[in-house]
């Protein structure tokens, strides 16, 4: 059995760490900023959605390249795209600027996010899947944890510009990291020596992924929910402060983070597939308590428990991946699928959830997010019943 490479393994660990942890600095402060710009519920949503619908777009396109043509290439000049969009920021002073900026840094997530999921898998022994991708994963939590901790103290004691700023230079230790550290693309395991690995019909109508995309999906429109309007429901309703909101933020995605490994350990030993049915309904019921909120201290339970859904469901379900990856040989096209879910999901819960604020109240968009989550949930075991993992 092969062993996990290390500095491989860490590297990547820590570059995304600093990458993420930038991003989570920014983003959840932009609704804040976009309607002190005079954007509406529909417009904050759009914030939001131009960055999915960019990823969502390119995505495919970089996880088949990465199959072909190696993760290193894309991955490098990624981290060097995160640092100058955070220049980009820093001159932004309209929504429509917003919106074009996170069309673009959309495209260079593109370039990162799945390939660098790929990477890791690649390198992944057999039968470690769940621990592996737990540990990976638990940079990206603990980053989003942080990030949005920092955002909300800079913001407090300088200004949105020293937040942006922040977000730069944490991009370029990634950067520097993966440039000078990560091995050159010819070392690289898991490429595919042809330029049509494998059909995407094949890939797309599987009932298998299907299952594991759909659950993603629903999974990633809770948290564009959770991101793009409860800070606005704190602060609108509960009359909270930046520091609050982002410690609102960061405890749901500290504890999915701190519970990732435990439960990548326990993924390898039990059934996947159960992990992320519990998950599921653990997170319904979490998005839902938020509508029963009377005081910010049940904004905050509601929060954590969240967290421990996705905690819970998400090792089982990136492990769950990784083996189909292999299975197909395509694990960056898989990898990239995945995240068409990530954004898809992101930009319909962000968008639906400003329709529903628009048209409705604030409220309503809580119930839509655990009924979305209910739903897919079902559809996940209907695809995946006849599959042992």
């Amino acid at each position: 059995m092969k062993k996990l490479d290390k500095k491989i393994f860490g590297t990547l660990f820590f570059s995304i760490f600093a990458a993420v942890t930038g991003v989570g600095v920014v983003v959840p402060l932009l609704p804040i900023y976009a309607h002190d710009l005079g954007a509406s519920g529909l417009y904050i949503g759009l914030i939001f959605g131009a960055f999915s619908i960019s990823r969502t777009l390119f995505l495919p396109w970089f996880g088949r390249l990465s199959d072909v043509k190696g993760r290193k290439p894309f991955i490098v000049p990624g981290f060097l795209a995160y640092a100058l969009i955070s220049i980009a920021f820093i001159y932004s002073n309209s929504v429509s600027t917003l919106i074009a900026i996170r069309f673009v840094h959309g495209i260079s997530s593109a370039m990162l996010m799945p390939v660098i999921q790929a990477y890791v898998g690649d390198i992944t022994p057999r039968g470690r899947e769940g621990i592996t991708m737990g540990v990976f994963n638990t940079s990206l939590f603990l980053g989003l944890s942080l990030g949005p901790l920092i955002g909300g103290i800079i913001k407090d004691h300088f200004n949105l510009q020293t937040s942006f700023i922040c977000m730069g230079l944490l991009a370029l230790i990634g950067f520097f990291l993966c440039l000078l550290l990560l091995p050159p693309t010819r070392s690289e395991k898991g490429i595919v020596h042809s330029e049509q690995p494998f059909s995407w019909k094949t890939l797309i109508y599987d009932r298998h992924v299907a299952g594991l995309f759909l659950f993603r999906f629903a999974y990633v429109f809770c948290v564009g929910i959770i991101w793009g309007f409860i800070p606005l429901y704190a602060d609108l309703q509960f009359d909270a402060s930046s520091s609050l909101i982002g410690i609102l933020i960061m405890l749901g995605v500290f504890v999915s983070g701190l519970v990732h490994i435990p439960m990548g350990y326990l993924a390898d030993k039990i059934s996947k597939k159960l992990m992320v049915v519990a998950g599921g309904l653990t997170v319904s019921y979490a998005i839902l308590s938020f509508v029963w909120a009377g005081q910010l201290a049940d904004l905050i339970r509601a929060t954590a428990l969240f967290g421990l859904g996705g905690g819970i469901s998400m090792p089982a379900l990136t492990a769950m991946a990784v083996l189909k990856g292999n299975r197909m040989n395509a694990m960056g096209s898989l990898m990239s699928l995945m995240t068409v879910a990530h954004s898809l999901g992101m930009f319909s819960g962000a968008l639906m959830g400003g329709m529903m604020m628009d048209f409705f109240q604030l409220q309503t968009v809580f119930p839509l997010g655990g009924g979305i989550m209910l739903i897919c949930s079902g559809l996940f075991l209907a695809g995946t019943h006849l599959r042992k993992n």
